[in-house]
């Protein structure tokens, strides 16, 4: 999963890329402000921890997720090669918001992050809607010269996909057929997307109430609320703090705030939920993993997903709950209480699957 973090300048989104992948950037990486920074985060999950404990395995491997920070977004930057090209090549859109008032870092006008969301929703748009009146005017071009299904189609679907901006709507808001979607894809239109607005609120005495409340505050449930669209709060300023601490002492940090988790947590869980996307365990005293995969995953593809060679051996596949397994304290115990399941290649895998797959490879 690859996701691009974009937003206004002065907005949080290099400090909470750093935070998000640990990442330390020389004062060159700094300097060019077109530049763009991949890293990679762990996703945190206390299922897979917990059956760490359970297991002690030699290796401990959590999902990941790949960030892309790239400079300021505006139309000038859109009309750039190297900037659109790394934002065209992600999943998934994390747009920061600037919605802590602080003096010392300049900002134009009053903090507003509907007007912002707007404002940068346009230059998406506009940016896509350049690439439809190109493509439009080659493929009219072609049709004069010879008329196939596969272009009269296309035709059609850019005529559609070019009224839908022109009436100010993303494209990840336009309906689509599964044949729609695969003729758009090698486009990779920015405004199509699934996007997470992330609303970088200031500290608070009640940051944990602030956070909860934040949506709403600030107006953006309705646009969060649309299709391939969600939210979520974090404070840059306290996650910057949590994130040079120890896990218990971060805990009770949190804590002092009335907070149960992070905000990086909340906010690469919102990337997974927007993305229809869950984690299943596979789990051993060589090593307790997670893996990433869409929701409503076959269990032949689910063991794909670990080996290519699974998929195509694929007999059956072990399947128990990660808490079920964890209360039994043993697949010897769970398989005695029946709770530990042979399921056949059809099997919709859940979120928090543990699975050991049977194959004949």
């Amino acid at each position: 999963m690859k996701t691009g973090i974009i937003g206004l300048p002065q907005v949080g989104k290099t400090s909470l890329f750093r935070i998000l992948t640990k990442a330390h950037l020389s004062e060159h990486a700094l300097a060019n402000p077109r530049e763009a920074h991949v890293g990679v985060a762990k996703v945190p999950d206390e299922r897979l921890d917990k059956l760490a404990d359970l297991y002690h395995p030699k290796k401990l491997t959590h999902a990941s997720v790949e960030y892309v920070d790239v400079g300021a977004i505006g139309q000038e930057a859109l009309k750039e090669t190297g900037y659109i090209g790394h934002l065209r090549n992600v999943d998934a859109l994390a747009h920061v918001l600037r919605a802590f008032e602080d003096e010392s870092i300049p900002h134009v006008g009053p903090v507003d992050p509907l007007r912002d969301i707007k404002n940068v929703e346009f230059d998406l748009m506009v940016s896509d809607l350049g690439q439809i009146e190109k493509r439009l005017e080659r493929v009219e071009k072609d049709l004069k010269k010879m008329r196939t299904p596969d272009l009269e189609k296309e035709f059609e679907l850019l005529k559609r996909a070019k009224a839908h901006l022109e009436s100010e709507k993303p494209l990840r808001e336009m309906e689509m057929t599964p044949e729609d979607k695969k003729r758009l894809r090698g486009f990779m239109f920015l405004s199509e997307k699934p996007i997470l607005y992330v609303l970088n609120i200031g500290e608070s005495t009640e940051l944990g109430k602030d956070l909860g409340q934040a949506e709403d505050k600030y107006k953006v449930k309705d646009v969060a609320g649309r299709p391939n669209a969600g939210a979520t709060a974090i404070c840059g300023k306290v996650e910057a703090e949590l994130a040079e601490m120890s896990d218990a002492d971060a805990a009770e940090f949190l804590s002092s705030y009335g907070l149960k988790e992070s905000g990086l947590s909340r906010l690469i869980r919102s990337s997974y939920r927007l993305l229809g996307l869950m984690s299943f365990f596979t789990a051993g005293e060589d090593e307790c993993r997670a893996w990433t995969i869409p929701i409503h995953t076959r269990a032949v593809e689910a063991a794909g997903a670990i080996h290519s060679d699974l998929e195509k051996h694929f007999i059956r596949a072990e399947t128990i709950r990660w808490d079920q397994l964890l209360e039994a304290g043993s697949e010897a115990n769970a398989r005695s209480r029946g709770t530990l399941r042979l399921e056949g290649k059809d099997y919709i895998v859940q979120d928090g699957d543990v699975m050991h797959i049977r194959h004949s490879g």
